[in-house]
């Protein structure tokens, strides 16, 4: 199958925002790698015995975007971004519901530097990270948004500064601030 292109992916978004359901239908298969590529990239940053799989990830991300109202779509690249966040949420949920992190998460805690996109088998405390993502966006929503479609979303800088409307070189300066800030907090929360 070929690539789609961003324009067709956007024109089947907003076609979908304004309730066309067959739009859903033509987009999913055109969209469907590239959510199994985040999820396999979530899910790499879980422990190992981890009892969701990348597919459940999807399903239960999709569940919860096919519940949202009034969900207006801009482009491809805030689709990923709502439903890399959608992933991180059914993790956490996930996460919680087990008690993991009252019990020390049963995972090895690495701090935020060892965990990059080019190194996914590294676990990651999943709940840590939530909570002191939750605490950059009280203080910067947007560097908050940063990480979220870098990290979790897996988008370029260029994408990410498409999606969030700033210019590359503020993606970068945010990009650079935001993971000092997380590599802190996730720090002192650790020690």
């Amino acid at each position: 199958m070929a690539t789609p292109s961003t324009g067709q992916i956007t024109e089947l978004l907003q076609a979908w925002s304004g309730g066309d359901q067959h739009a859903l239908d033509r987009l999913l298969p055109l969209v469907d790698e590239e959510l199994r590529r985040l999820a396999r990239g979530y899910m790499s940053r879980e422990r190992r015995d981890h009892t969701l799989q990348p597919t459940a990830l999807i399903n239960e991300a999709f569940i919860r975007l096919a519940s949202a109202q009034n969900l207006r779509w801009q482009d491809r690249a805030h689709f990923f971004g709502i439903c890399a966040r959608l992933m991180r949420r059914v993790l956490v949920d996930y996460a919680r519901a087990r008690g993991f992190q009252k019990r020390g998460a049963e995972v090895e805690k690495l701090p935020l530097e060892q965990v990059s996109i080019a190194a996914p088998e590294l676990p990651l405390d999943i709940v840590a990270l939530d909570l002191a993502l939750d605490a950059l966006a009280r203080q910067d929503e947007r560097k908050c948004r940063v990480v979220e479609l870098r990290f979790f979303a897996g988008l370029s800088v260029e994408e990410t500064a498409e999606a969030l409307r700033v210019s590359v070189d503020t993606v970068k300066r945010d990009w650079r601030i935001a993971r000092l800030w997380l590599l802190r907090q996730l720090d002192a929360n650790s020690s």
